[in-house]
């Protein structure tokens, strides 16, 4: 039983130096490839400012009809459901009748 708590603990410590170099390599990575992100940055950020613009002047002229679409769709589905309703209300009420059968007819497993 103490090899196999030994054996654990062995595993754990390889763990920890594996994620500690993992840790490593990564901050290195970071600081290396940093000056590149920096450049990138820079040079993409007009690019975002132009694609907000465009997305907000987007918005302006097709939210509105969106909004007007949707109200539209609403009031489908309302014209659709609503003449339903009475028959959907007998169903439920013969639904209702035949599910309340005594316990006695059920069959026994």
């Amino acid at each position: 039983m103490i090899e196999l708590a030994l054996v654990a603990v062995a595993a754990v410590a390889v763990w920890v130096v594996v994620m500690l170099m993992m840790a490593a390599l990564k901050m290195v990575l970071w600081l290396v490839l940093l000056p590149v992100r920096l450049l990138l940055h820079i040079i993409l950020l007009p690019l975002l400012l132009l694609k907000a613009l465009i997305g907000g002047v987007l918005l302006l002229v097709f939210g509105p009809l969106l909004l007007i679409a949707l109200a539209g769709l609403v009031a489908l589905s309302a014209a659709i459901i609503v003449p339903l309703l009475p028959l959907l209300f007998i169903v439920f009420v013969v639904w209702v009748i035949l599910r309340s059968k005594p316990a006695s007819t059920a069959i026994a497993r």
